[in-house]
């Protein structure tokens, strides 16, 4: 199993962001995805999940409202566009998923939320 992140970067607040993470070595359609982030000195945490069909999604209320997850099925890949970004967002997010019972991650991409 490989999850690959990329489009992390610099922006300045309220500024927006585009998260992809392709996945591969299991059949995406079938299990749901996640992304997490981790700040400096804090606990990873959950930032939204998707259902594997793409129906069901959930946030964590610090995000609800500015950030949206999605997924691409014929593409093996999962989304995370963040909009109205604040320092506070500022983190490593980590692609995740647990085909076979199994957490699988990613290696992460940085944001940086700073003016």
């Amino acid at each position: 199993v490989q999850l690959v992140e990329s489009g992390g970067g610099l922006v300045q607040p309220g500024g927006s962001l585009r998260l992809s993470c392709a996945a591969s070595g299991f059949t995406f359609s079938r299990y749901a995805m996640s992304w997490y982030r981790q700040a400096p000195g804090k606990e990873r945490e959950l930032v939204a999940s998707i259902g594997s069909g793409g129906g069901s999604t959930n946030y964590a209320d610090s995000v609800k409202g500015r950030f949206t997850i999605s997924r691409d099925n014929a593409k093996s890949t999962v989304y995370l566009q963040m909009n109205s970004l604040k320092a506070e967002d500022t983190a490593v997010y980590y692609c995740n998923s647990a085909p076979w019972g199994k957490n699988y991650w990613g290696k992460g991409t940085l944001v940086t939320v700073s003016s």
